[in-house]
């Protein structure tokens, strides 16, 4: 069963009533997940619940190196 497949699954039982704390324990992830789940099926339907980059979309932009004040000098 695909990634989505198995959301798809934990987002019906929740919508036919089941807790989401049940519906965790059963795909073993945490309430915290389902309810993302949840909220991206209500924004986005089915393609909300493809597997998504965990990389951020904005990276850190890369700070010049100061150079160090307290290197001893000889």
């Amino acid at each position: 069963m695909s990634v989505t497949e198995q959301r798809y699954r934990a987002v019906l039982e929740v919508q036919a009533g089941l807790a989401v704390t049940e519906v965790a324990d059963r795909c073993g992830v945490s309430r915290q997940a389902v309810h993302r789940w949840l909220r991206w099926y209500a924004k986005e339907g089915l393609d909300g619940l493809r597997d998504r980059s965990r990389r951020p979309e904005n990276p850190r932009r890369h700070r010049p190196r100061r150079p160090n004040r307290h290197r001893r000098r000889r």
